[in-house]
């Protein structure tokens, strides 16, 4: 078989395609094999059913040599895209030109395929990351989340401030006298908005034996469905107590920690927020960096189709997870307030999103040369191995089979066209003051530490 592919406009591409006549006899053979198992015949067993039999009963030769083709044109296609290295995102459009009754086969195969878009200017693209320098006040900070875990509440005589707790009693009634809120003797901190957002100003100066009546809207606090939109609030203040902390002395610290003086305390504090920062950072510039590349990339430069795709899975992935959480859709929209049409949208702008990234990482690649060697490909395919527990050779065999040893190989050349991004991207911080990469780098022999701060950073 011999396969040539002429790009045309689109970002389509024809795919000439000629097969030998012996292919395509070999191909007719296991046709007539295959009828001869599934056809049942009177007089005939199964398996057994001569060949002119199959073609009287089909309607003639000519027929049963059109099931074959039909038969074996996707793989004579399959073939022919693997030989001439065409990418298709679309079913072809396939147009037999010759051998339909007899001899040698030849196909047109018109397939849309996957673009290289255009990125300009993304040799000189700047990226902002969060600055990886620990403050003293970060050091405190910490410091001071230590102290509150063994910080002790004592009543106080004076008007309540943030941070203080008060005991209160608070009711809120609707405007058709439905009591919807109701809590005695509740201790709460000041200025949490754990509540009702108006309910922290109406706290803030208040004192023992305060009566606060005020209206509050439940939007944005913690509504329960079908509640109304305000509610009328009434609350008793019964005790203001403030949080007294441990005094900042090495007694405590050696109490508190497995350091014996505050000083080798802060000292591991500073060093593992330093590497929680560092982590941070790297992971700031890894998405930031193909953010900035994705930007580069024109909507109309993305093929609904892919797009289209994209979306499928998504969907799927979705409906899996909710399978093994035991929820529907409908569940899922009745929780989070939205419609089908917007969960639809949200998913459709990520995966659009997703495939403006690996549009944009494949274009990156071609334009810097960035290939996968046959031991890079060799080393990849061990390391899926590894995590699935199989030998190397079995894994090779079953993606040659299944045609997708080409896409490992693609997403290992993005994974190095990421890499490249993230050497030569331009960084400064939030001020716009240059970053050295010297100054992010980490210590992989060294497990990161859980110094207890909640991040907003997350890890892929």
């Amino acid at each position: 078989m011999r396969a040539t592919a002429e790009p045309i406009e689109g970002s389509r591409v024809r795919l000439s395609v000629e097969v030998d006549a012996g292919e395509v006899d070999r191909a007719l053979d296991e046709t007539v094999r295959k009828l001869t198992r599934q056809t049942r015949v009177p007089g005939f067993r199964p398996g057994k059913v001569p060949r002119r039999v199959l073609e009287a009963r089909m309607g003639g030769p000519m027929a049963l040599r059109g099931e074959a083709l039909r038969e074996a044109l996707p793989d004579f296609y399959a073939r022919a895209v693997a030989d001439a290295a065409v990418d298709p995102i679309a079913p072809p459009e396939i147009d037999i030109t010759a051998g339909e009754e007899s001899g040698a086969l030849s196909f047109d195969a018109v397939v849309q395929v996957r673009p290289i878009v255009a990125i300009p200017g993304y040799a000189g693209l700047q990226v902002t990351v969060p600055t990886a320098m620990v403050t003293d006040e970060d050091v405190d900070s910490q410091l001071d989340r230590l102290r509150e875990q063994e910080g002790e509440l004592l009543a106080v005589d004076r008007p309540a401030i943030d941070k203080d707790n008060v005991t209160i009693n608070i009711h809120g009634t609707a405007p058709n006298g439905e009591e919807v809120l109701a809590a005695d003797d509740l201790l709460y901190e000041v200025g949490s908005g754990s509540i009702v957002a108006e309910l922290d100003a109406q706290l803030r100066g208040a004192k023992v034996g305060d009566v606060l009546a005020f209206d509050a809207s439940t939007a944005g606090a913690q509504q329960q469905q079908g509640s109304p939109a305000t509610v009328a609030i009434r609350v008793l203040v019964k005790q203001v107590q403030e949080k007294r902390l441990p005094e900042l002395t090495d007694a405590w610290a050696a109490d508190s920690s497995e350091f014996p003086t505050v000083i080798e305390l802060r000292a591991d504090l500073r060093d593992r927020l330093q590497r929680v920062k560092l982590l941070q950072t790297q992971f700031a510039l890894r998405e930031n960096g193909l953010a900035a590349l994705v930007d580069l990339v024109e909507d109309d430069e993305v093929p609904e189709v892919l797009v289209d795709s994209e979306l499928r899975e998504r969907l799927h992935d979705l409906g899996h997870r909710l399978e093994e959480q035991q929820l529907t859709f409908e569940q899922l929209l009745a929780a989070t307030g939205r419609s089908a049409d917007e969960l639809v949208a949200e998913l459709r702008g990520e995966a659009a999103r997703s495939v403006k990234a690996d549009l944009a990482l494949r274009a990156l690649a071609s334009a810097e040369g960035i290939e996968v060697s046959d031991e890079e490909l060799v080393a990849e395919i061990a390391s899926i191995s590894e995590r699935m527990n199989v030998d190397p050779e079995v894994v090779r065999r079953q993606l040659d089979h299944e045609g997708r040893t080409a896409a490992v190989r693609s997403e290992r050349r993005k994974t190095k066209a990421l890499a490249w991004l993230i050497d030569h991207v331009e960084l400064v911080d939030s001020e716009g003051n240059p970053v050295s990469r010297d100054d992010l780098r980490v210590d992989q022999g060294e497990e990161t530490p859980d110094t207890g701060a909640e991040t907003t950073e997350g890890t892929e």
